[in-house]
């Protein structure tokens, strides 16, 4: 209690005790004992009255006990059940969940993981993938300053992510991992890997690589074939030792016919092979029979004119030619016309353009000529002040004419473009604007715009390979600067017109990856409309079995994962609800499951795991040992904790409860004794 409340405190015992005092015994004109009683009890009562108005602090130490948490996570994925140890994993986490001894000494906390980790114990041994190290990094993190050892129910193997056995060093509690799955190697061959391409264009043959593996002793003879449908279109026989236990087999076939084209890739299983379902492996190819065709024309020599033939070539529907003005003869079989930095040499190009009304795409730099460019074509001017400026990128989000994401634009180096306002004469839609150091500018740096049905893109300012080098550096890939340049050059390179409703969707998709279809919905001016109601209706065409399903907004586009579908072929229809407006189209799911191909528990991993946490590795049948092991270390103990609480007296409810009692008694008393 601090010293001011302590004077407060003796104050009021004084006023409390002149006004008891004043009351009783210098007004009263005839004292009584009874008076001595009535002053005691207001002074008591004015007292502790002035008591709850000062409201002093006390400090309040209270003790408890904490135990430490024990955290059982265990592997809710599809592998258990295909070793045959979902029954046996359940029946131990029920063990762990009755177990008065561990109940006693932890706070015994459950989770699931698969792809990701879940605070819940819905076990349906269903989930198609497995990231054991993603689990232990976020319950690292939820635990990172507790006491919480952690016992793993896994069979170890792990399907996608960082490496576990190497991240698990930087866990900071012990690992007990319990070994769910068979132990003892048996004989087996399998399809350990399949590359092939998306993509074949048709009347090509496309490679495909087959990387075949044997575990076993004994020497072992079979076959390696391919089928389309019924029919075998590939074969070859195999020979396996102990020492020889690989083989990689490379071969092309050739794509007949447009469409999705599905195979099997199959391994004749040994005699009595246990595990036969990695001898299968089924693949598919889209065979186009149409190849894009972009000319890209520039006078200099140029590090921009490598990142964009990079980039459009990342796609292998496409190709890329790079010539002078003065060598473009024919630009019929081009779908789509690249300009880059024109200058005056550059006319007889932009007249062919003209004639046949071709897509192109202007990109502007320092060296461009804009008095020939603002001459040449009425689309767009730029103020001619013959000075550069750096240009920042600041990304769009209103952008409406086709699916675009900011990849990060907020980040890259700037462009040099000539400085000066741009004034642009028709429709167009801005992707990115332009800022100058830390000043927002609404002026465009990368807009499109459509004029009597020809499309034209123009970026004002070079140095694109700066930021497909920072992409790189942003995500370890080019892959997020090409998808979106690729967009930009899908949507230059075609004619097709303006839709309301576009869907975004593969032709076919793995049993074993993220299964997403895109819409977009734009309003009649085609801006994108974020009010609308979409839904998306599937139907099986092997079952004829159908399903509608809401699709979510999600940035500038309408989302649906389908990644819980079956294998199969499926069409679909994307509708908006309460307009008259549809489009549809059908795609394959490939049946493969990683979880499957596995057979068996990876031991050498989760012992590795176990001694890099201080921990120990168990089989399913020592849970008795485990739970002993447990409540017996010394590491996993109770302690004892203090805290210290700030308590106001206004707090205790009881002192209001002897003020009403205290008056009540006083005013009983006077009625009784004939003072009221």
């Amino acid at each position: 209690m601090q010293i001011h409340s302590i004077g407060l405190i003796i104050a009021a015992g004084i006023i409390a005790l002149i006004i008891s005092i004043f009351q009783y015994t210098y007004k009263a004109k005839n004292r009584t004992k009874k008076h001595l009683f009535f002053a005691l009890l207001r002074f008591l009562s004015v007292f502790t009255l002035l008591i709850l108005l000062i409201n002093p602090t006390f400090r309040k130490k209270s003790s408890y006990i904490e135990k430490p948490s024990l955290i059982i996570a265990v592997d809710n994925s599809s592998s258990i059940k295909h070793l045959s140890q979902n029954k046996q994993v359940i029946e131990l986490v029920d063990k762990f969940q009755n177990s008065e001894e561990l109940q006693d000494r932890f706070n015994v906390k459950f989770y699931t993981f698969s792809d990701r980790l879940e605070d819940t114990l819905n076990l349906k041994f269903d989930k198609k993938q497995t990231n054991i190290s993603n689990a232990l990094g976020n319950l690292d993190q939820i635990y990172k300053n507790s006491n919480a050892p952690t016992v793993l129910i896994t069979d170890g193997n792990q399907t996608y992510g960082g490496d576990y056995q190497f991240s698990s060093r930087t866990y900071k509690q012990q690992v007990f991992p319990v070994i769910a799955g068979d132990t003892i190697k048996v004989a087996d061959t399998k399809i350990q890997q399949l590359n092939v391409n998306r993509y074949s264009y048709l009347k090509n043959r496309f490679p495909v690589e087959v990387i075949l593996t044997y575990s076993g002793v004994d020497n072992v003879s079979t076959k390696f074939e391919i089928k389309s449908g019924k029919n075998t279109i590939y074969s070859q026989p195999v020979s396996f030792s102990k020492d020889n236990n690989s083989e990689i087999i490379t071969l092309t076939l050739g794509a007949s016919k447009a469409g999705v084209l599905q195979y099997t890739a199959r391994l004749v299983p040994l005699e009595n092979e246990k595990n036969v379902i990695n001898n299968n492996k089924d693949f598919a190819v889209e065979v186009i029979d149409q190849k894009t065709n972009i000319l890209l024309v520039s006078d200099m020599t140029h590090p921009d004119l490598g990142a964009i033939k990079k980039s459009v070539e990342s796609n292998e529907r496409r190709s890329i030619t790079i010539l002078k003005p003065a060598e473009v003869q024919d630009i019929e079989d081009y779908q789509l016309i690249i300009l880059y930095q024109p200058n005056t040499r550059f006319s007889s190009v932009y007249k062919k353009i003209t004639d046949v009304k071709k897509n192109h795409f202007t990109i502007t730099g320092s060296k461009t000529d804009w008095v020939f460019l603002n001459k040449v074509q009425d689309l767009y001017k730029q103020e001619i002040t013959r000075q550069t400026e750096y240009y920042l990128p600041r990304f769009n989000n209103n952008y409406g004419t086709f699916l675009l994401e900011d990849i990060g634009f907020g980040g890259y180096p700037p462009l040099v473009g000539t400085f000066g306002e741009i004034a642009i004469n028709s429709s167009y839609d801005v992707i990115l604007h332009r800022n100058i150091s830390n000043i927002n500018t609404e002026e465009p740096l990368l807009a499109t715009v459509e004029d009597n049905g020809t499309r034209e893109a123009v970026l004002f300012g070079e140095g694109i390979w700066r930021w497909r080098a920072q992409s790189y550096l942003d995500t370890k890939s080019f892959e997020t600067f090409d998808e979106f340049f690729s967009k930009l050059v899908q949507y230059l390179a075609s004619n097709k017109k303006k839709s309301r409703l576009n869907t975004i969707a593969e032709s076919f998709y793995y049993g074993n990856s993220s299964i997403k279809i895109k819409a977009e919905y734009f309003t009649r001016n085609y801006e994108f409309d974020n009010r609308g109601n979409l839904s998306i209706s599937l139907k099986n065409k092997d079952t004829e079995q159908s399903q509608t399903i809401p699709m979510l907004l999600k940035n500038n586009s309408y989302e649906v994962d389908l990644s819980s579908l079956s294998s199969g072929n499926y069409d679909y229809t994307v509708s908006v609800i309460g307009e008259n407006i549809s489009r549809s189209g059908s795609f394959s799911i490939l049946d493969y499951n990683v979880e499957q191909q596995l057979l068996n528990a990876d031991v050498t991993k989760l012992t590795q795991v176990a001694t890099n946490t201080n921990g120990k590795a168990y089989f399913m049948n020592q849970d008795d040992i485990l739970i002993q092991d447990l409540v017996a270390d010394e590491r996993y103990k109770a302690v004892q904790k203090s805290k210290e609480n700030i308590v106001s007296l206004i707090d205790w409810k009881y002192l209001l409860a002897i003020l009403i009692a205290l008056l009540s008694i006083e005013w009983f008393m006077r009625k009784y004794n004939g003072l009221i």
